[in-house]
């Protein structure tokens, strides 16, 4: 691909989608000011990406590399994306709204989250993040991490058995099911 190509591509096929982009990064990250520096990025990763081959449906590809972009963050920043969440004034949220009984509960709830997420074997706390939080199809997921979709859906069915387990017995259940789990796919299924 000559240069002058992939820069015309690039200004047809994905600059064009610059504010539905820019309207997506402020829906989903809670830190305004960073919302610039992530478009620069996905913008670069999507650039880089079609330089060694064009992504099929470009809108496509830019909305999913955004959404890895800020899962990347979101995992590097657990600890004060949590905290961040779990703060009702920095979401601008009248205090008056909502109780203090409620903000703890809620807080509580995200911290028991992220614990369990933390607590799922790895490659099914990948593909639960790529499909609940990411939002990827179960296709997409099945392509980029090289198997099949039967197993994506197992993966998911599974992750959210874990999740649900922490829920209702606490994370020692997650630590006791999940090599059950693993050793006995049936089982993550609900069969006996």
């Amino acid at each position: 691909m000559d240069e002058d190509s992939l820069d015309n591509w690039f200004i047809r096929e994905i600059l064009v989608h610059e504010a539905a982009l820019v309207g997506y990064l402020l829906r989903r990250w809670p830190h305004r000011p960073d919302v610039n520096d992530l478009r620069q990025d996905t913008y670069v990763r999507v650039y880089e990406a079609a330089a060694r081959s064009r992504p099929p449906v470009p809108k496509a590809f830019l909305f999913s590399t955004a959404a890895h972009l800020l899962a990347d963050r979101m995992r590097r920043r657990r600890v004060v994306a949590i905290d961040a969440v779990g703060d009702i004034e920095a979401l601008d949220v009248s205090v008056e709204e909502v109780s203090p009984e409620r903000r703890i509960s809620a807080h509580e709830e995200l911290r028991r989250l992220a614990q369990a997420i933390d607590l799922l074997p790895p490659r099914c706390r990948e593909v639960v993040w790529m499909r609940r939080v990411d939002e990827l199809p179960q296709k997409e997921v099945a392509r980029r991490l090289g198997i099949a979709e039967k197993s994506v859906e197992k993966h998911v069915m599974k992750g959210m058995k874990l999740l649900a387990a922490a829920f209702r017995s606490g994370p020692t259940q997650v630590m006791q099911e999940a090599p059950r789990m693993a050793n006995d796919p049936e089982k993550a299924h609900g069969k006996p």
